[in-house]
């Protein structure tokens, strides 16, 4: 059981959105990937005393110990952004899959939506993929259902574009360099970032050396394109995520534990993963799937990941706050205007953080 944040301590007050904020110079913002993923910067933070190390990604290694357990989202980004018109008039929007509902329904961030009411047909290329609105959702996205010829998939590769986020201005010369080098299950609309920085020879070094690599699978949605709009966080409303984790997994990371090992997780998405899957069995591991909208904030007691890897986060977002939920804000603050004053590159195709 870890402490709530501090802040939270001191005052008794709750936490605001603002509480969350910083500057952020534009230029830091990375555009491109770099040509090896391991040669990112890796700012290694304690979370009990908030001392501060820079190193390499590749040193990565050296946080982690024989015994313990790498957690790992193996989703894979669809080329969820397409390109289509309407053939009652010609008008052309672009579609943004989100989310897959079931069969061959999705829910989609539609561009202008003042042109997708509910039963405009949308054609995408020759025609192959076609789509219906069914329905207009609260927060402006629209559920839509497909109909194709052939095998979605292969026409989604054929039609769709890797949807990059809208911070990044430049062309990804390589859409496979915003896959994970273990994607394997598709499924979602962003990549879990913190993942880009592993190569195969890394992740063969970290096994070597004694750590277990385990897999889980969370599919990326709507709340990385979601902004928190209020001022107090405990009224912001989570999206839903499909997750899973297998029994042979689930396995691992209780031999792990069992055993007095380190569970670490890579990224955001396996944090959330495996911190629902604690909650809803208290405290314990099991094999399980479904949908998880949890937001862990400052005061979450954390009941499964003992460390983590992640990138650097948008001012005021969801993420920065799961980070201050476990090396408190004052830490976690502090930690970013460290990398921003070291020219630390941020977001995607940044650099990345080890809180331990």
């Amino acid at each position: 059981m870890r402490r709530t944040d501090l802040d939270k301590e001191k005052s008794g007050k709750m936490l605001t959105t603002e509480d969350f904020n910083f500057d952020l110079p534009e230029e830091l913002i990375a555009q491109t990937p770099l040509k090896d993923r391991t040669s990112s910067r890796l700012l290694v933070l304690d979370s009990k005393t908030g001392a501060m190390a820079d190193h390499h990604f590749y040193d990565i290694i050296d946080e982690l110990e024989a015994g313990d357990a790498l957690v790992m989202n193996d989703t894979r980004v669809l080329p969820a952004r397409l390109y289509g018109e309407k053939p009652s008039t010609g008008g052309h929007l672009e579609v943004l899959l989100l989310t897959n509902l079931e069969g061959d329904t999705w829910e989609t961030l539609i561009k202008p939506a003042k042109r997708a009411k509910v039963g405009t047909e949308i054609s995408f290329g020759d025609g192959r993929l076609k789509a219906i609105v069914e329905k207009e959702l609260p927060h402006g996205g629209r559920v839509i259902r497909f109909t194709y010829e052939g095998i979605f998939l292969e026409n989604l590769e054929s039609l769709g574009e890797m949807p990059l986020p809208p911070y990044i201005k430049e062309r990804l010369e390589d859409p496979e360099r915003y896959q994970t080098v273990y994607a394997k299950e598709n499924g979602s609309a962003a990549a879990p970032t913190a993942g880009l920085h592993f190569t195969e020879d890394l992740l063969a070094k970290i096994q070597a050396k004694g750590v277990r690599l385990v897999y889980l699978t969370l599919h990326v949605g709507l709340g990385t394109f979601r902004p928190v709009s209020v001022d107090n966080i405990a009224e912001h409303e989570m999206h839903s995520e499909f997750y899973r984790l297998s029994e042979e997994s689930a396995a691992i990371l209780n031999e792990v534990k069992a055993a007095g090992g380190k569970i670490v997780a890579v990224g955001t998405t396996s944090i959330r993963t495996l911190e629902t899957i604690g909650t809803k069995f208290n405290g314990a591991i099991q094999a399980d799937s479904g949908w998880t909208s949890i937001f862990i904030t400052p005061g979450y007691q954390f009941k499964v990941v003992d460390a983590f890897s992640t990138n650097f986060h948008l001012p005021k977002s969801t993420l920065v706050m799961l980070v201050s939920a476990f090396a408190t804000r004052d830490f976690t603050l502090a930690a970013y205007h460290h990398a921003i004053e070291e020219r630390y590159r941020f977001f995607s195709f940044g650099d990345a953080m080890f809180v331990k």
